[in-house]
């Protein structure tokens, strides 16, 4: 608005002057001024592009709380329009994102649209031949965070992979990346620590959207077999990779805003130990701390909170630590504050206390070693950097917007 109004200003002023100083001649007999739409349009928004691809088929969509037309669910956006959906499939956090971090829950019925609701966590992650045989096509509409480890990929993964093998097409709605105007981070060894919160071959912040990276899939053969899955992709309206794009809802219940989901990348490590990233607090994934006064100034204490995080780390506990809260919306992935925490642990306190879970997140086991000698930040970075440059290079053809 405030860009329209300034312009509206220009044409004003210069439409005056032209009829100050034409007074003797004829006036301008046009004054053109063209006023650009910038505002960022997601797939799903964009109903005329896909619509019409979705009539007389029967389809399935792999989509939750996120998968917004505007402000409506394109669930309901789709059954409006007449179009003839078959079922739901459920990524972690469930359709409605009211799941917590890694719940498993059960097939059931949608209570609004009476729709069948097939998850994908929990032993089952992706959809069997039954599960296609009534379905022409698949949609996935999800919006992700960017990160390796965040689990919307792995289900995206997973569909592509059973799309390809019972040759469904799959129709990608595609949704701006949060995280997505920088890569960093060590590349996953799919050999020895491929799981579900990391089986592709990429660092831990990717610079893709879900779209792109889909695309990447299929041309590095990453797919079973090297299969192909047919993709048919929807592209986000005056996006680009240096867009701030935030976020209308949160993308899962530990995600509340834009500075958590910066954060999420540099945080997350914590997991792998005793210490709290604020779950069971209204700021988590912006502060860090433990119950011991070395920690740092802030106080907080973690409780539950129903439908967001029960049993959280440190619950009643009172934990000093960090707030990170009025970091900068342009935070990048750093290690920084895990090695701070390390060296204040001393001899008497243990940082890491799952191994297994912070290799899993990192993607191998060679930085905890690094960690454990003593080696500065710089030379951490420098460990992984070789494989990044690869992958930054390999990452380039498949990009959609500048």
């Amino acid at each position: 608005m405030k860009k329209i109004f300034y312009l509206l200003l220009v044409v004003v002023f210069f439409s005056c002057s032209s009829g100050v100083e034409s007074s003797s001649s004829d006036n301008l007999d046009s004054l053109v001024v063209e006023i650009v739409d910038t505002a960022i349009y997601v797939g799903a928004s964009q109903l005329d592009d896909y619509i019409t691809i979705l009539q007389n088929k029967r389809v399935a969509l792999l989509v939750n709380h996120s998968s917004l037309v505007d402000t409506t669910h394109i669930v309901d956006t789709l059954l409006s329009l007449g179009i003839d959906i078959r079922k739901i499939f459920a990524p972690e956090h469930g359709f409605r994102g009211n799941k917590e971090r890694g719940q498993n829950f059960n097939d059931n019925i949608d209570s609004k649209t009476g729709l069948p609701i097939i998850s994908l966590i929990g032993n089952k992650k992706r959809p069997s031949q039954e599960d296609l045989e009534d379905v022409d096509i698949v949609i996935y509409d999800i919006q992700d965070v960017g990160v390796r480890f965040y689990t919307y990929i792995s289900s995206m993964f997973e569909l592509m992979q059973a799309c390809a093998e019972y040759k469904k097409p799959l129709l990608i709605l595609d949704r701006p990346n949060p995280n997505g105007d920088y890569v960093a981070g060590p590349v996953l060894d799919t050999i020895n620590f491929r799981s579900f919160v990391g089986m592709l071959p990429i660092p831990v912040v990717y610079g893709m959207t879900a779209a792109e990276l889909a695309q990447m899939i299929n041309g590095e053969g990453w797919l079973t077999n090297h299969r192909i899955c047919e993709l048919t992709i929807i592209k986000v309206k005056n996006y680009n990779h240096n867009k701030h794009y935030s976020l209308p809802v949160k993308p899962s219940p530990n995600l509340p805003n834009d500075i958590s989901i910066r954060l999420y990348p540099s945080l997350c490590f914590f997991e792998a130990t005793k210490f709290s990233v604020g779950r069971g607090t209204n700021f988590p994934f912006q502060i860090v701390g433990y119950p011991d006064p070395r920690f740092g100034d802030f106080t907080f204490t973690p409780h539950d909170i129903p439908n967001v995080q029960t049993n959280p780390v440190q619950k009643s506990n009172l934990c000093y630590g960090i707030d990170l809260q009025q970091e900068s919306i342009n935070h990048k992935f750093t290690l920084k504050y895990f090695l701070q925490f390390h060296t204040l642990c001393g001899s008497d306190i243990e940082l890491i206390t799952n191994t297994r879970w912070f290799n899993l997140l990192m993607g191998n086991d060679k930085v905890i070693e690094l960690i454990k000698i003593g080696l500065s930040l710089q030379e951490i970075e420098q460990s992984w950097e070789v494989e990044l440059n690869e992958f930054k290079v390999k990452r380039e053809k498949y990009l959609l917007y500048d």
